[in-house]
């Protein structure tokens, strides 16, 4: 119990959810491009710079930002609670002595589900605010008129039922293996590093980081865009069966995406999702590392607690 709630794993969530804060901001209009060619089917342009140049030449220059505050109070809950639980697990776990990268990929799984069943809602209404206002090429997506974040989870509840705030939490779950997986990567990689070194400099931190994300974003791709298309719940599709995130709809999406788009088409928007993550997740981690490491030193530990 006393690792659960311990000062160290309050530390380790306050500077991952402070780092991926930092890290989402900067890069944030990567983020817009690629939740439109997911969700927007018909969207002709292929490249990232051609989605951002249109979306400025057609709804203006801030609107790569928008939904910007949501999308950030989600990710900041989110990571707290999955550094947290990440953090927390593994001192229970290891108990002092090193890890190994089966131990990191189980514990990076638990975090995840425990991530996915308490901010599913948030990240679904989070997409939805960034996508009202976009002009659409896809007929079949409804559009949307929410005031903000309360009025969103008012009306979702009014209209769709209090179950739609948790659309798409069953491949949400499948996707706790994307940052199982870069965990696992991200901690294999620092602890063969530091067999060779003392110390991480911030060019090691920001390349594993960034290594371990394309890695986790590329195998996860495809799941990815199904997840994006049930959180935001707006199109007209498979209207017999309206349990969304069920096996049955997962599938059905992947269908219909294979069959409109062959296989090409699972990975539409992975260009600009690669380039958002990777660098996103780099810069997350080198804030992560930098700021426990001087929350530590403060407090009067010679170093953060090596992983």
């Amino acid at each position: 119990m006393a690792s659960v709630l311990s000062y160290e794993s309050l530390v380790h969530a306050v500077a991952g959810a402070v780092g991926s804060v930092t890290a989402m901001t900067v890069f944030f209009p990567l983020d817009t491009a690629r939740l439109r060619l997911q969700v927007d089917e018909k969207r002709k342009s292929k490249t990232t710079h051609a989605v951002l140049l249109e979306i400025i030449k057609e709804e203006g220059l801030l609107a790569p930002y928008r939904g910007w505050f949501p999308v950030i109070s989600s990710l900041c809950c989110s990571n707290f609670v999955y550094f947290y639980t990440f953090n927390s697990l593994k001192a229970i776990w290891v108990k002092g002595q090193r890890s190994s990268t089966g131990k990191d990929l189980v514990v990076g799984f638990v975090a995840g589900v425990v991530n996915v069943l308490l901010t599913t809602p948030l990240w679904v209404v989070n997409t939805r605010l960034k996508l009202q206002g976009a002009k659409f090429r896809n007929e079949d997506i409804i559009p949307t008129n929410y005031k903000g974040i309360i009025d969103a989870f008012h009306q979702i509840i009014r209209d769709e039922g209090v179950l739609a705030l948790w659309n798409g939490t069953f491949p949400s779950l499948l996707l706790v293996f994307n940052p199982a997986i870069q965990f696992m990567f991200y901690e294999g990689l620092k602890r063969q590093l530091l067999k060779k070194r003392m110390k991480l400099s911030s060019l090691d931190v920001f390349i594993i980081g960034a290594i371990a994300k394309a890695i986790a974003t590329t195998v996860t791709y495809p799941m990815q865009t199904v997840q994006s298309i049930l959180r935001f719940g707006r199109h007209r599709l498979n209207p017999e069966n309206r349990t969304l995130g069920s096996l049955r709809n997962v599938l059905y999406l992947l269908h219909q995406r294979v069959k409109r788009f062959g296989i090409i088409g699972l990975y539409k928007g992975l260009e600009a999702k690669l380039l958002q993550t990777v660098l996103t997740a780099a810069l997350m981690f080198l804030v992560y590392e930098k700021l426990t490491a001087a929350t530590f030193t403060v407090m009067g530990l010679k170093s953060a607690p090596r992983h």
